[in-house]
């Protein structure tokens, strides 16, 4: 059954007021109407308070009507609360749905509404731009029925006191009606600019911040911050005119509603005086005529919100409104199911400007053949991936697909059907087992929450990732986690026995590469804090940054006859690496040996010269604090700078026994202290597993230990578990945490693990290495071809030569196909772009 509701761009804003909010709606009118009555009541009890109870000198009336009087004003402010939090609920529910609705429609637009937009633009609509209509949805009923019937209620109380004064006190407000549509088209067409030029400076920021390289490398800070300064210079001009004719509607209200009081103590006062009007009525009046301000200030409110609101809301639809390509979802049918023909006739496809990017394309696959599209740049290799893809829609020809019109299936149809993976593969935030399950799981969303039991199983997922290459990188993630102390016992237990089985079947074969933690040994690879605690602290206060500030320490070190030589290592070490690196650029390369880092060089020059002119001990406080972190962060094996004298070594081993002994008595719980058979919870899986820390990070070290690991953990059965917990691992902001090759690599993997009849890849592994690029096209030529349909953009023409069928495009046109064989006999476009290298 087909969807009634219009697209999102084409409702109206009054069209939210009661979607998904009529319950709410109701029940607001029912509590006006109470909290109206309650409201009015007070005033007739004023009246009777003066002209009965004070007039009559009567106590029991008195309290009766104060009673009264507190009950109405306790119970309007009560059920006034209420009502503003209905409107509140009903606000951000509309706008939540506001938003949900047109990014549903946003992710169905074409691609090409994307190419002429700016990210910011659309940001700020969906961000900021429906506040303001959702805030007006949640008043829409509320405020207009409560002040209308609040100003009703009082109108009819002062014509029932006295109709004459009533009339001449309401005269004001026919003038204020006709006066503020006036101004507010003033404030509705400055709003609209607002609006744009508001646009315009998201767009500007977002532009920044994806060429914020360009930016750096080229040092264009100046033309940018003029660019930014004269949009923002055109926004504030708009703003300071839109807030002056909101401020000049207010002000116009509240000079009119101001004679209200004036016009009352005029006539009200000589009908008073001539005995024709009581006081106790009088005084009623002047309560009613200045509480009918309220709700008139809320409508004019109520009014410029809808106007502020109508304006932001239209804007936004409109920016959207914009058809998709294609249907989503199949009717009155379940998605097809294709085998992988294709056959493209007359194919051709022109850009909005009449750019012909491609010219009557001409070729056929059967089910299972791998086709090869190579040509010069330009020539429209990734466009026609994208148009078999149905991410573009083609203008002429046809496309087919087991003899359906590509342009005629259903987003459904394409998805459930064909997987693609673009050159620059966009990852999303989250975990590496979230992306590699995003293809998958898309076949089987329906908009709701999908049942786990429908996508890959763990195998599956396992062999994908060794498919790709990435297995290693997963596995490293994996043995790089930090495990809390309410992690599951059983996997501490188990990597334990991994640590133990390690050492006994790879301890001497890795001792090259790894420095384990030996008790009666001073481990060269760790900071002299380290070997000191022998353990990794559990408190800030004895994190090694903190160390140099910390009395407990600082005594200890002391009683240890450790405080000089430290600081004299310290010394040592300042004056070696500032001599040394002193002069150098502060980047990172030069700085890898040194325990001083490139913006903390010029601090510790500075102190360099100060050495030069006092002893030690009469140095400042602060400059013994920073020489004696500098050494206590210093690691022999990896800052060589400077050696570590053999006599200090012995006296750390002795003060590492005395520090274990001192702080377990005074401070129990501060450190945990290595065991063999104790799990280091502030340190990697991986760490705890070598117990100990890698002296090397060289890729061959690397790989030895990768093996190792990898034979142990499979002889403890633990192999899936690691990669589990690696797949756990957070890629960052779009992948940000990846490097190229492992975002290429994950993309390749999603759609493997898919692994959908036909596959589109452009130049998808143009950001692998030799190794990793052999490794996947070995896979697609043994076990994709015949059973899966590739369309492949090559970059890389050694990689060609398995191919059933190879295209040559230029200009948009076919200029040969056949097979690598064929094409290369002729000498033709293909051998020239070889170079005529078989």
């Amino acid at each position: 059954m087909g969807n009634t509701q219009p697209p999102v761009v084409k409702r109206s804003l009054f069209s939210w007021v009661f979607a998904n909010n009529a319950k709410y709606q109701i029940l607001l009118v029912v509590i006006i109407m109470v909290t109206v009555f309650a409201r009015v009541l007070p005033l007739e009890m004023q009246k009777r308070i003066v002209n009965q109870a004070i007039s009559l000198r009567k106590i029991d009336l008195l309290l009766r009507y104060c009673s009264i009087y507190i009950v109405a004003v306790v119970t309007a402010s009560g059920l006034k609360f209420l009502i503003n939090i209905l409107q509140t609920l009903i606000a951000q529910r509309a706008t939540a749905e506001m938003r949900k609705e047109l990014y549903r429609h946003l992710l169905t637009l074409p691609l090409n509404f994307f190419r002429k937009t700016q990210q910011g633009t659309i940001v700020n609509a969906l961000a900021a731009e429906l506040a303001l209509p959702g805030n007006f949805v949640g008043m829409a009923v509320a405020v207009p029925v409560s002040n209308i019937l609040t100003l009703v209620a009082f109108a009819g109380y002062l014509f029932w006191l006295n109709p004459l004064l009533a009339a001449v006190s309401l005269s004001i407000y026919p003038a204020v009606i006709f006066l503020i549509p006036l101004l507010q088209k003033r404030v509705n067409r400055a709003n609209k600019q607002r609006i744009d030029k508001a646009r315009v400076m998201s767009s500007k920021v977002a532009e920044t911040v994806s060429g914020i390289h360009e930016i750096q490398s080229n040092g264009s800070f100046g033309i940018e911050s003029r660019k930014f300064d004269r949009i923002v210079e055109q926004l504030y001009k708009i703003r300071v005119r839109w807030s002056l004719f909101r401020f000049g509607i207010k002000s116009t209200n509240n000079f009119f509603v101001s004679l209200g009081p004036f016009l009352i103590f005029i006539l009200g006062g000589y009908l008073a005086i001539r005995g024709q009007l009581a006081l106790g009525s009088l005084v009623a009046f002047l309560s009613a005529q200045e509480k009918l301000y309220d709700p008139w200030k809320e409508l004019i409110e109520f009014y410029q919100v809808y106007q502020d609101g109508s304006v932001s809301y239209n804007r936004t639809m409109k920016l959207f409104d914009i058809e998709p390509e294609h249907v989503l979802e199949p009717e009155g049918r379940e998605p097809y199911t294709f085998k992988g023909a294709i056959d493209v006739k007359n194919l051709s496809f022109a850009t909005e400007t009449g750019i012909r990017l491609l010219r009557d394309v001409t070729f056929s696959l059967k089910p299972g053949e791998h086709l090869a599209v190579v040509g010069f740049s330009g020539s429209g290799k990734s466009t026609l991936a994208q148009c078999i893809g149905q991410l573009y829609k083609y203008n002429d020809g046809n496309l087919l697909i087991d003899g359906h019109e590509v342009s005629q299936l259903t987003k459904r149809d394409i998805v459930n059907n064909v997987g693609f993976v673009a050159q620059s593969p966009f990852i999303f935030t989250g975990t590496i087992e979230e992306n590699l399950l995003y293809s998958s799981a898309a076949r089987f969303d329906g908009q709701g929450e999908i049942d786990p039991a429908l996508l890959p199983d763990r195998d599956d997922r396992i062999e994908v990732l060794q498919q790709t290459g990435i297995f290693v990188d997963v596995l490293r993630f994996g043995l790089n986690t930090i495990l809390s102390r309410d992690e599951n016992p059983e996997l501490v237990e188990q990597i334990i026995r991994v640590r133990r089985n390690l050492q006994e079947d790879f301890g001497e074969q890795l001792s090259e590469y790894v420095e384990f933690y030996r008790s009666d040994q001073y481990l060269f690879y760790s900071s002299i804090a380290e070997n000191l605690f022998f353990g990794t602290p559990n408190r800030e206060d004895l994190q090694v940054e903190n160390l140099p500030r910390n009395p407990y320490f600082l005594d200890f070190l002391k009683q240890a006859e450790l405080s000089m030589p430290l600081m004299g290592l310290g010394a040592e070490l300042c004056r070696q690496i500032v001599d040394i690196l002193g002069n150098l650029p502060p980047d990172e390369i030069f700085f890898e040996q040194s325990p001083i880092s490139p913006d903390e060089i010029e601090t510790y020059k500075a102190l360099s010269g100060r050495l030069k002119q006092a002893r030690l001990h009469r140095l400042p406080p602060e400059d013994q604090e920073k020489l004696l972190g500098l050494a206590l962060r210093f690691i022999p094996g990896k800052h060589k700078m400077v050696a570590l004298p053999k006599l200090l070594r012995e006296l750390i081993m002795e003060g590492r026994s005395i520090f274990r002994e001192a702080i377990q008595k005074d401070l129990p719980g501060a450190v945990t202290f290595y065991q063999e058979s104790e799990y280091i919870y502030s340190q990697t899986i991986l760490n705890n597993i070598f117990f100990g820390k890698m002296k090397t990070a060289t890729s061959h070290a690397q790989e030895k230990i990768n093996q190792s690991i990898i034979q142990v953990l499979i002889g403890e059965d633990m192999l899936e578990t690691i990669i589990e917990i690696g797949m756990q691992f957070h890629v960052g902001s779009s992948g940000d945490r990846l490097s190229g090759g492992q975002r290429q690599k994950l993309a390749v993997a999603r759609v493997f693990l898919k692994a959908p009849p036909v596959l589109i890849m452009d130049e998808a592994t143009s950001a692998l290495d030799n190794k990793s690029q052999f490794r996947i096209q070995n896979l697609l030529d043994t076990r994709w071809k015949g059973r899966h349909t590739l369309i492949s953009v090559i970059h890389r023409l050694d990689t060609i030569k398995k191919y059933d069928k190879i295209i040559v495009l230029k200009a948009g046109k076919i200029g040969e196909m056949g097979t690598y064989e064929e094409l290369m006999e002729k000498r033709g476009m293909l051998y020239e772009l070889t170079g005529g290298k078989r």
